[in-house]
């Protein structure tokens, strides 16, 4: 402790040239922790956004592309499903229920999804967490919208409250559906997942508010009341995709050979575990760089505490032949220099973390608003302490050239002192 205590000092004295060689760690330290966090906990996110079902039903195409629209609103289908081939595979006697889901409108950037009442029934979340309410109810009528979490918060909503829907998934839409608003009746608890990024509608809603459209523009000279609606037919014609769960989970294999063999249209569906691996799989080159990358600049802020302390020896002779003079063994010069080096890591580790815990109490709450991703500050992980630890003892393996040099002049210097 003495050591560590004189290193302390001796490092002070030279602040400026100290400061910046912790700088240069620290900054290092929280892109390789947050490169980590976000690998992490994104995987995490991603991971506890759908659990409970056994497949997701939607038109033939990449399983990737029906995973990304339907769960987490990333892309655009590459068809619709049949309104009838939906109610073939409701009816099935191995089908315990199923949650249609129909996208493709939006509400100032946020997805809006039409669905049922099932939806609040038997989607799960995490560890087979169903949706809670924070507010309100469910939607009853035609015109009824309940909203996420982030919705809610960001644009400062509440029940009771009208909001306008518009055409396209786009940020920013001049096709509005401003002739039947919806009103917010309830508000769900957040979940970290994208069911907080999204406005919920019923089916009808959905149609109803396509009434008087087609093609994707409004029909000329054809304009409907939000009275008039509600007298149609509002079953819909097609449906983006929908959720299924099986009386057993024997049948998960057959029921998706039979819907992948329907001679009706085609279908594809996935098993949502099985394709999010594939995802990982995928993202796994891209996550290993990023890594790599991050412990390159972690070895360039190493590399800089280094150079500092070689070149700082030459000029601090003078220092040790004195701490030599007053009784030091050229062990202590050693254990000193090392002590310095393991300092130095240590503040730019610490100050790396305190970077990284800021940096995520800012952009914390925009990474969660725009990517529906719900970044924890604390504590760290097993794996970001492991990797601290690593930092730490690169930085005193990267003391032990200057520390031995030191060693050598303090040996050198202490003859002459003799002399």
């Amino acid at each position: 402790m003495a050591i560590l205590s004189l290193a302390g000092k001796s490092l002070w004295n030279r602040r400026l040239t100290s400061a910046l060689v912790v700088l240069s760690i620290a900054l290092s330290v929280a892109l390789l922790l947050g490169v980590e966090r976000l690998r992490t906990q994104a995987r995490a996110s991603f991971a506890n956004t759908l659990s409970g079902t056994d497949l997701i039903v939607g038109a033939r195409g990449s399983p990737l592309n029906l995973l990304l629209y339907s769960v987490f609103r990333i892309g655009d289908p590459t068809n619709n499903v049949s309104w009838r081939s939906y109610q073939t595979f409701a009816a099935h006697p191995q089908v315990a229920w199923t949650v249609p889901l129909s996208l493709g409108d939006s509400h100032q950037g946020f997805p809006v999804l039409g669905t049922t009442e099932a939806y609040f029934q038997h989607y799960r979340h995490g560890r087979n967490q169903s949706l809670r309410f924070a507010e309100g109810r469910e939607f009853t009528d035609v015109f009824d919208a309940v909203l996420g979490a982030a919705v809610a918060d960001r644009l400062g909503y509440s029940p009771g409250q009208s909001i306008v829907i518009a055409h396209g998934v786009g940020a920013v839409s001049f096709a509005l559906h401003d002739d039947k608003p919806f009103q917010v009746v309830g508000i769900l608890a957040r979940t970290g997942t994208p069911v907080d990024q999204t406005v919920h509608i019923s089916l009808d809603g959905m149609e109803a508010i396509h009434a008087d459209w087609f093609g994707g523009a409004p029909i000329p000279g054809l304009r409907l009341s939000p009275e008039q609606v509600r007298q149609l037919d509002l079953t819909p014609k097609t449906i983006t995709a929908f959720l299924v769960g099986l009386h057993s989970k024997t049948t998960i294999f057959r029921m998706q050979r039979e819907i992948n063999t329907f001679a009706g249209e085609p279908l594809l569906a996935i098993l949502p575990g099985l394709t999010l691996q594939q995802l990982w799989d995928l993202m796994g080159l891209a996550e290993n760089a990023l890594l790599v990358v991050s412990g390159l600049v972690v070895l360039v802020g190493l590399t800089v505490m280094l150079a500092a302390l070689l070149t700082g020896l030459n000029e601090r002779r003078r220092e040790m032949a004195i701490l030599r003079a007053v009784g030091a063994r050229p062990g202590h010069i050693f254990a000193l220099v090392l002590g310095e080096s393991l300092v130095l890591a240590l503040v730019g580790a610490t100050l790396g973390v305190l970077l990284l815990q800021g940096g995520l109490l800012v952009a914390g709450p925009l990474l969660e608003a725009r990517l529906g991703l719900a970044i924890a500050g604390w504590p760290p992980s097993r794996h970001e302490l492991l990797l601290l630890a690593a930092v730490l003892g690169c930085g005193l393996l990267a003391g032990l050239l200057p520390a031995w040099r030191a060693y050598r002049y303090s040996l050198a210097d202490g003859m002459t002192l003799r002399l």
